[in-house]
């Protein structure tokens, strides 16, 4: 099942490690949990069912 959004769901540093689905989207069982970096580029797309995440603006990811 192929879930599509049309604005990327923002995320923040409290949210990390990132995971697709996230325990608080409805759907949290739809697929597999996949973890994804978001760290490199402020953004991620989830390769199972296309959800798109974006950091919140002036979030900081450390290291």
């Amino acid at each position: 099942m192929m879930i599509t959004t049309q604005t990327p769901i923002e995320v923040g540093t409290e949210d990390l490690p990132l995971h697709c689905p996230t325990g608080k989207t409805k759907n949290w069982d739809l697929h597999p949990r996949v973890f994804l970096d978001i760290a490199h580029t402020g953004h991620a797309k989830c390769p199972y069912c296309g959800a798109e995440y974006q950091l919140k603006p002036g979030a900081k990811v450390g290291h």
